[in-house]
């Protein structure tokens, strides 16, 4: 799929603001600097005329495009990780997304890693985060979701994850007891097992372990009062004969699509002296691996489940060469914090 180019002005003077914006942005802590425009864009969405102002300046023509049952107004979605409570969905979706995934949730409040835990490496045009899944839990977001009245045009995906201290074993009854929080309340859920911030985590991608727990969330969707589509999210980082076994298992096991992929542990010739930082790289260092990633899947499954692609999303070009190259949705996060949010509608516009 090629996304539908209208020439406009508007995201080059959307895109003129956010310079000017940015290097404030960027004197403060990442962390502040992403609960600062989190806040702004919730309260933005609260109110009708900011909410109004925000859909007029970032409006885009519409590319529907089918995925796993839905229809979504365009194929360019939000990341998991920036709105992990569901605070913000309202004045999110007035950015011109067409679907928006909120979380990861976790079935009980934790505060995650100790900080500082975010890292900007300008250089490189990237982050590396070892956030650890901190949030409210699963009651708090449910309220918030319960709460909003959101767009009919916005496709809303959650993100599910297990608490810290939850064994693996264990993991299935995190995963199954969110499936049935969730279930009401979005259009789509992912299942994320790929984080490298939680400890032992990426070894539910296993293969026996990645069918113990799929199999289980398969028998238990059957008892929920509506067919959600689930996801599975896996990592950039996965070997040839691994990646193969997850693939086989998910599509065994019936999930409706797969998320590739999330941060790397990996760091390819990188300049910034952050680069030593632990945890999940990502932006444009992560680009040439989630491509690559998402062309072996898309080979792998051959068209029989649907790719979001993520992970190194910064500019049009790219998002263009995952629509190309077999996914059917594109995400973003890292691109906004370098390019704005202006970066959607110039996805969508040319």
């Amino acid at each position: 799929m090629r996304i539908t180019r209208i020439p406009s002005a508007q995201p080059l003077l959307i895109n003129r603001m956010y310079k000017y914006l940015r290097p404030v942005l960027f004197r403060l802590d990442p962390e502040n600097a992403h609960s600062l425009t989190l806040n702004l864009v919730r309260l933005a969405g609260i109110f009708p005329l900011a909410r109004w102002l925000l859909q007029a300046r970032y409006a885009a023509p519409d590319n529907p495009v089918s995925a796993f049952g839905l229809t979504f107004k365009n194929p360019i979605g939000l990341a998991a990780g920036y709105d992990k409570d569901g605070v913000a969905v309202r004045g999110l979706a007035a950015l011109g997304f067409g679907h928006i995934e909120v979380g990861t949730v976790t079935p009980r409040p934790q505060p995650g890693n100790p900080r500082p835990r975010i890292f900007r490496l300008v250089e490189d045009q990237a982050v590396i985060n070892r956030m650890g899944f901190p949030g409210r839990g699963a009651d708090f977001v449910t309220r918030q979701l319960a709460a909003i009245q959101r767009p009919s045009s916005i496709v809303l995906g959650v993100n599910l994850g297990k608490n810290k201290d939850t064994p693996l074993e264990e993991a299935a009854g995190d995963y199954i007891g969110l499936m049935h929080i969730f279930a009401p309340l979005a259009d789509y859920l992912t299942i994320n097992i790929s984080s490298p911030n939680t400890v032992g985590l990426r070894r539910l991608q296993g293969r026996q372990m990645l069918n113990e727990l799929l199999g289980a969330i398969a028998r238990e969707r059957i008892s929920l009062p509506c067919n959600i589509p689930v996801l599975v999210k896996l990592a950039p980082d996965l070997e040839k004969n691994e990646l193969e076994d997850a693939l086989e298992v998910i599509l065994a096991t019936g999930m409706d699509g797969i998320v590739a992929t999330n941060t790397t542990l990996s760091r390819p010739d990188l300049k910034s002296t952050r680069a030593v930082e632990s945890g999940g790289l990502s932006g444009t260092p992560l680009q040439a691996l989630s491509l690559k990633m998402l062309e072996k899947i898309v080979r792998n499954v051959g068209g029989r489940i649907p790719v979001v692609s993520v992970g190194g999303v910064m500019t049009p070009a790219d998002a263009d060469r995952r629509l190309q190259a077999g996914a059917t949705l594109v995400q973003v996060y890292t691109g906004l914090i370098f390019a704005g949010p202006g970066l959607i509608k110039k996805i969508l516009t040319g």
